[in-house]
């Protein structure tokens, strides 16, 4: 037997896995002298989706159950106290039993999270899901619930009446026998077969695995087994990880006076797991973080934490966004953040390293795990890391920490985000035609912003803010050209995309802006001269880019990073 490595940290954290009560089902009698609730939370309101609350209605009319009440109300934008202030609402009509809808996207985990908490009121309920969030609702339902009834039809967008009503047929039996059987046989209606985290993380916090050192003398051998355990375990994000002993993780904390323990994010994602200091610290040196960046790393997760980010339905979204993270004041350039030529791109170890921290958080801690309990459909790179700085040399008007607070102050900017979509022009002789080409790249009838307006970053080359600060244009004066030349034609986005949220002033407005105010374009100048500029377009589903300080345990701004050294 060969020397044996040091024990490796969990990056999952502990995991609280609660099995709740489920509620006492009925009898058939009593489900026709009660009342059914039908909780819609607005999904059946698309294609041909209604005919599942229909066909069940059906179903239940043929055996003399007939009298229900039905709410249909968004659960986006609420965070878990919310939901469960929603459920407590729903319970007050006493139902004898509850049909809930529809998880097959973006709103799944948080529909889950109603389902869960009408049964710990006392309400039997079956949520009715849809690929992909049928998975996503497993994932939600073991590691919050334990156990839930989840019936899954197989159906999607482009899917008949009939072929709906057929797939109900298919799980009437199921929906019944969750509504009415107890004991065993419910316990294995409610049974989740969930692939992932079958072993919860131990309470020591370290994983159970001890690897071995190999006898060849090759450098970094035995990284390679270990790399394999981590994605076996879906505790990685495919590329190869530092392992997080003990004594890196205690590295790590020599910039971070922070106590380990301290919680940066509320429960969110379906881990429902809140994110502390040392979750963060775990992830930082997986991704090959210096311990400098750990200031940088909370100062992001404080701002992800806002309500105003939507955390919670972020981590599992099917949008392909990336969590971006920008940092602008005199801390960026201390520890080696890059606002320069290529910053978006490979080179930069800094960048590159401490956006992946934050999305192996996001990925360890809320289990939002491609494949398994996450709704991205095709994914993008800005998921593996999304971090890049303004640099003061090459700023034409004030940065983000200038406007926000001053010079001295550094601040991180997060918005939940597309990857950067390119913008070439090499011929525009002016800055109103240079405007013009990059206005028209604010939006396209397949971003987000087209049916939910809301931030987004113009990101200028060096040549192109020096042209439009040589004509004359302030950054408010972008700002304002742009939310007034970037709209769509109304008959453009009515019945595509997706549905659309947008605030209640923008009733029967023609054409349709994609920003709210000028003051959702953000304009910063990075990169390398020449003539391709880059236009970030958000998620925007109550989500809005938010900006915090980075400081001191005590609430103290840190104008550089030595004070954080322990």
């Amino acid at each position: 037997m060969g020397k044996q490595f040091n024990p490796l940290l969990d990056p999952r954290g502990y995991q609280e896995r609660t099995m709740i009560t489920l509620a006492k089902r009925p009898t058939l009698d009593e489900l026709r002298n009660g009342k059914i609730l039908f909780y819609n939370n607005t999904k059946l309101g698309f294609c041909n989706y209604y005919t599942v609350f229909d066909r069940i209605k059906e179903h239940l009319t043929e055996l003399g159950i007939t009298n229900w009440v039905e709410y249909t109300e968004t659960v986006r934008g609420k965070d878990a106290a919310m939901l469960a202030d929603y459920a407590a609402m729903l319970a007050k009509e006493e139902p004898t039993a509850a049909i809930v809808a529809f998880g097959d996207m973006g709103t799944s985990s948080s529909t889950t999270v109603v389902t869960m908490e009408l049964e710990k009121l006392g309400i039997p309920a079956v949520y009715m899901t849809a690929p992909p969030g049928t998975a996503i609702t497993e994932g939600v339902g073991v590691y919050r619930a334990g156990h839930l009834c989840l019936c899954s039809v197989d159906i999607m967008q482009s899917t008949t009446v009939e072929e709906v009503a057929a797939e109900v047929d298919k799980k009437w039996d199921y929906i019944l026998s969750s509504l009415t059987s107890n004991g065993e046989e419910l316990e294995q209606l409610a049974h989740i077969d969930f692939k992932m985290d079958q072993i919860p993380p131990a309470k020591d916090g370290l994983l159970p695995k001890i690897f071995e050192e190999p006898d060849e003398k090759e450098p970094c051998a035995g990284l390679e087994e270990i790399n394999d355990y981590f994605n076996e375990l879906h505790i990685s994000d495919g590329l190869p990880i530092i392992p997080p002993t003990k004594a890196r993780y205690e590295k790590m904390m020599e910039y971070c006076p922070f106590d380990e323990d301290t919680v940066l994010c509320d429960p969110s994602g379906p881990s429902g797991k809140s994110v502390t200091v040392k979750d963060v610290a775990i992830a930082a040196v997986m991704a090959g973080c210096k311990p400098k960046a750990m200031p940088v790393l909370v100062a992001a997760f404080k701002a992800l934490n806002n309500k105003a980010y939507n955390l919670n339905q972020s981590v599992t979204t099917s949008h392909p966004g990336g969590n971006l993270v920008l940092v602008s004041g005199p801390i960026a350039q201390e520890i080696g953040l890059s606002g320069k030529q290529g910053c978006q791109g490979p080179g930069w170890p800094v960048n590159a390293t401490l956006g992946r921290a934050v999305n192996l958080v996001i990925m360890n801690v809320f289990r939002s795990v491609p494949g398994v309990c996450d709704l991205d459909c095709i994914a993008s790179q800005a998921e593996f890391t999304y971090c890049f700085a303004e640099e003061p040399e090459l700023a034409e008007w004030k940065m983000i920490n200038e406007e926000h607070y001053d010079s001295e102050t550094t601040t991180v900017y997060v918005l939940k985000a597309e990857p950067i979509h390119d913008v070439i022009d090499f011929l525009s002789l002016n800055g109103h035609d240079l405007l013009d080409t990059i206005t028209h790249c604010c939006s396209t009838l397949g971003s987000n912003n087209a049916y939910m307006p809301g931030p987004l970053v113009v990101c200028l080359t060096p040549d192109h803010g020096k042209m439009l600060k040589k004509d004359g244009y302030t950054k408010e004066m972008i700002q304002e050209h742009i939310h007034t030349y970037c709209y769509h034609e109304v008959p453009m986005v009515r019945n595509r995309g997706l549905v659309p949220v947008r605030p209640a002033s923008f009733a029967n407005r023609h054409p349709m802006p994609v920003t709210r105010t000028p003051k959702d374009v953000e304009v910063v100048v990075v990169g390398g001269r020449g003539g391709h500029d880059g236009i970030i377009l958000p998620w925007a589903l109550h989500s809005e880019g938010i900006v915090e300080p980075v400081a001191l345990p005590d609430g103290k701004i840190a104008k550089s990073i030595e004070e954080f050294k322990k």
